[in-house]
């Protein structure tokens, strides 16, 4: 499977088109919706989204209720286009062409090596790109990936470790568990010790002007040995989790199970002991490599955790150079969150729900999901009884 998304922060709409669905998947666009209202929530999100409410539409690929095979065309339409249609326009609009225009970047953004690379003088046509509300139609994508893994029984979840420098205590919880308390945080985090001292670090960021990263973290459940290769780098399921986490906006790193703490264990102590029985076949006792070895899953959860960088737009904003004049100023602001760790959560399991689905597909090649199925149910007994 592939997706391209497409559309500016203050355009009209944002679109996605995804190719290689099987046919007969039961879609449910309710589900796509709950996604991206979950994407909306949480302590610190700026006044974008008291504007909007994303809905998606689906406008190809899937007729009553069920996917075609044919491409997926998404569409979350921005309420905030109707304040911006002449800025943002098109058709060249008299008197547009200065208006709103950007010539301090952000240190932090996308706005200056962008605009040299692309020659633009107005850093509004990198920005509006760049935006992290391009994530939206992402969670959007997310959601048809979820529909296609609970098909086989492989759930999504995901929780905030960390928020500047406060740091969630370690939880045992099953994912269930992990799913419903997430859910009810403002902060989506499971130690309600470090939940209130998050939110008041947020609201201390804010009244100062400042933005706050984090930490997150993606767990999936249900995955079937074997997903991904050994064979090319370019097949090694964690590398391409990895750049898919990488990819979001304001991410600056990521782990796969203890991560960099391997770095201070010896091999005795990180790597997971084989285990068998004859209800479920091969296990492992633990879960240090986070559900993956050698690129492939091992049937175990799959641990995906990434790092979130402070948001650039700062309402105190650093330093900047002017592009025309090139005098020091401060850099231009534009309306944002004071930390968006939260929703960045939701888009963490998107982006990985998204490949764990892909790799489904690319093990268990197959037109319909009549197909795929049987194939898939058929391998699991295959890889227990092996």
């Amino acid at each position: 499977m592939r997706y391209l998304t497409a559309g500016e922060s203050h355009g009209p709409q944002l679109t996605a088109i995804i190719e290689g669905v099987p046919s007969n998947l039961p879609i449910s666009i309710e589900a796509i919706n709950e996604q991206l209202a979950r994407r909306q929530k949480g302590h610190g999100r700026g006044r974008r989204m008291q504007i909007e409410k994303d809905q998606v539409k689906i406008v190809s690929g899937v007729r009553h209720g069920y996917t075609t095979g044919a491409p997926i065309t998404l569409v979350v339409e921005n309420r905030d286009w109707t304040h911006w249609q002449g800025i943002m326009s098109a058709e060249p609009v008299e008197g547009a062409e200065e208006k709103r225009r950007v010539s301090r970047p952000r240190p932090g953004h996308a706005d200056l090596n962008g605009a040299i690379k692309y020659h633009q003088r107005d850093m509004r046509n990198i920005l509006e790109r760049s935006s992290a509300r391009e994530t939206t139609v992402r969670v959007a994508v997310g959601a048809v990936a979820r529909q296609l893994l609970a098909a086989f029984g492989i759930r999504v979840g995901g929780q905030v470790l960390q928020i500047n420098d406060v740091v969630a205590k370690r939880q045992e919880v099953s994912l269930d568990e992990l799913i419903a308390r997430t859910e009810e945080s403002p902060v989506r985090c499971l130690d309600k010790e470090a939940e209130p001292l998050m939110m008041a670090a947020i609201d201390k960021a804010k009244e100062d002007g400042d933005s706050l990263g984090g930490i997150v973290e993606v767990i999936v459940e249900g995955v079937p040995i074997g997903l991904g290769s050994h064979v090319q780098w370019d097949r090694k399921l964690d590398g391409r989790l990895a750049q898919a986490v990488m990819s979001i906006q304001a991410f600056k790193g990521v782990e796969i199970g203890v991560g960099f703490e391997a770095a201070g264990l010896p091999g005795s102590k990180l790597h997971d002991e084989i285990i068998w029985n004859e209800e479920t076949g091969y296990s492992r006792k633990s879960n240090r490599a986070g559900g993956l070895e050698g690129g492939m899953t091992t049937g175990m959860p799959v641990v995906v955790r990434g790092v979130m960088k402070p948001i650039p737009t700062l309402y105190k904003p650093l330093m900047s150079v002017d592009i025309d004049s090139k005098e020091p100023f401060s850099a231009s602001i534009e309306r944002s969150d004071s930390c968006a760790v939260p929703a960045a959560s939701v888009v963490a399991e998107a982006v990985v729900a998204w490949e764990i689905a892909n790799a489904m597909c690319e093990k268990f090649p197959c037109d319909s999901m009549d197909d795929m199925v049987e194939n898939v149910r058929q391998y699991r007994a295959y890889t227990e009884k092996y």
